[in-house]
């Protein structure tokens, strides 16, 4: 098998048989001496909006092992030799405690799935309800319904990228990114996945997804249960030997030696037990701001030109950082193109922001977090859990100046100004079930606004039009990350209970699905290597 990168194609003329004509001519032989040919990376280039081409890398079975041989004798440029992808997990003896999984977000599913996979029998513990019931309460709050507290965009199946993009880029390169992606297309992902180079799977498709892993993670032995919190845990010399679950029935006491905490960030009632029990944990920084939405047309104009309307390219996406002379950091975080703002509240009288995206990211705009980075020493106390409070008092007072799940909003141009908003522009806010125009200040400090509009001003030097007038501002944004992080040593183990396994985002290791979903494999692998 053959690796050849860094293939220019024309954007129109992306199809496979042009690019294994262009694989062909690098290779120096005819087309029809490629038995198979397989798409591993595909890329836009647009630094040059008069030359935007995709840029791919393939895998190549040449059908005569001579020709192949020659192939490589030649030490062409971004050919070589491609290495077979290998990842596996041994079926190993049962333990005598099932070990249990908290949360069935990415690190709870994929800790899940290998514990499975190893013959485990885990249990799978979610506060919130399966996908099917969850997307209806999540849909009766956006209509303008109550917020139900335990089954909503931040709890319940998948966690809360269930309700996002379903992006699957990270920085991290780890082998088990792969297997992560492959057992995603095997549940009903698509294979574009594979390949892409900004992979994702679109709120929509990631609900079957989600369905399939846990039919899978079921029939290898696994268990989940829905509307079943960790409500406490039992330490003994060091040693985790059992937990108290909740559900409708009442309390239940489950001897566990082994338990993978993968709660998500919004787990607060959780952060707050473990702290009662001397988990240790310290405090995490991490960034506030709020939903910044533009017209897709407008981004698609500034990153594609005159290919703009090219259909091969899609919706047009941005990543834009930018460091402030006070050390302060500005950037965008989980950039949604085509997609929608949604209300992510997990408490009442809170009012929280996230983005969406369907796999056809066909919305009429785009949006992205804008956010600044915030330091312990904001946080005005140095209780582990004082970022929690700081994320409170904000969802609290966004929540008092609109009197509802309203999200105050504001038009960047009034933003800039410092003004009030009274009417919108061209663009209209996504944000369901409405917003409440006014200014954005009534719920971020002041040093968070100022960053933000500094930060707008220097970004619209890197994308013309990001501060533009009618784009619309809604907060705020602060479920970005966690703001704590529970200690844990090289074994993935707390220091101060052997067998608990604090893991992925919640738990402050891990920034996004694929990272989260790598790390809770981690967990499951050390479990299975006991």
């Amino acid at each position: 098998m053959i690796q050849i990168t860094d293939i220019k194609v024309p954007a129109e003329h992306m199809d496979i048989s042009y690019v294994t004509s262009a694989a062909a001519g690098l290779m120096k032989i005819a087309p029809s001496e490629i038995r198979a040919l397989r798409l591993t990376k595909k890329s836009i280039d647009a630094r040059k909006k008069n030359d935007i081409h995709f840029v791919c890398s393939v895998e190549c079975e040449i059908k005569n092992p001579a020709t192949e041989k020659l192939i490589l004798s030649r030490k062409i440029k971004n050919i070589s030799r491609a290495v077979p992808y290998v990842y596996s997990v041994e079926k190993r003896p049962m333990r005598e405690q099932r070990p249990v999984v908290v949360g069935s977000g990415p690190a709870g599913l994929f800790a899940a799935l290998i514990l499975a996979m190893g013959g485990q029998n885990p249990i799978i513990l979610e506060r919130g309800g399966d996908v099917k019931s969850r997307r209806a309460s999540v849909e009766r709050y956006f209509g303008g319904g109550e917020l139900d507290p335990v089954s909503n965009i931040q709890f319940g199946e998948g966690g809360a990228g269930t309700f996002s993009d379903g992006k699957l880029t990270t920085g991290t390169k780890d082998k088990r990114i792969r297997f992560v992606l492959e057992q995603f297309v095997r549940a009903g992902a698509s294979e574009e996945i594979l390949y892409s180079a900004k992979p994702h799977v679109g709120t929509d498709v990631l609900m079957n997804v989600l369905v399939n892993m846990r039919s899978r993670i079921t029939s290898l032995g696994g268990e989940y249960r829905f509307f079943t919190k960790l409500h406490d845990i039992a330490v003994s010399d060091g040693r985790l030997k059992s937990i108290v679950v909740s559900s409708s029935e009442g309390e239940e006491i489950l001897a566990a030696d082994n338990v993978i905490l993968a709660t998500g960030h919004s787990a607060r009632d959780t952060f707050e037990m473990l702290y009662r029990r001397g988990i240790p944990m310290i405090q995490k920084p991490f960034a506030v701001g709020a939903r910044i939405e533009h017209s897709q047309n407008l981004i698609n104009a500034s990153q594609y030109g005159e290919s703009a309307n090219r259909t091969e390219l899609g919706a047009a996406d941005y990543k834009l950082a930018v460091h402030l002379p006070d050390g302060r950091g500005v950037y965008t975080f989980c950039m949604c193109p085509g997609g929608y703002v949604v209300a992510a509240a997990s408490e009442p009288e809170s009012v929280v922001t996230n983005g969406m995206s369907l796999f056809a990211r066909d919305g009429a705009n785009a949006n992205s977090a804008l956010l600044v980075g915030v330091n312990t020493s904001d946080f005005g106390s140095e209780h582990p859990l004082a970022g929690v409070e700081f994320q409170r008092r904000i969802e609290r007072a966004a929540y008092a100046y609109t009197g509802s799940s309203r999200a105050p909003a504001q038009l960047v141009g009034d933003f800039l100004a410092g003004k009030p908003s009274a009417s919108f522009g061209e663009t209209l806010p996504t944000y369901r079930p409405s917003v409440a125009l006014g200014e954005i200040s009534c719920c971020l400090p002041g040093f968070i606004t100022d960053s933000m509009k500094s930060g707008i001003l220097l970004m619209d030097r890197k994308l013309k039009g990001f501060a533009c007038h009618d784009a619309i501002l809604t907060a705020p944004e602060t479920r970005s990350s966690s703001p704590v992080r529970i200690l844990r040593g090289e074994n993935m183990q707390s220091p101060a209970a052997s067998g608990l396994y604090p893991c992925g985002e919640g738990a402050g290791y891990a920034g996004g699905i694929m990272s989260a979903a790598v790390d809770g494999m981690k967990c499951a692998e050390m479990i299975l290597e006991q």
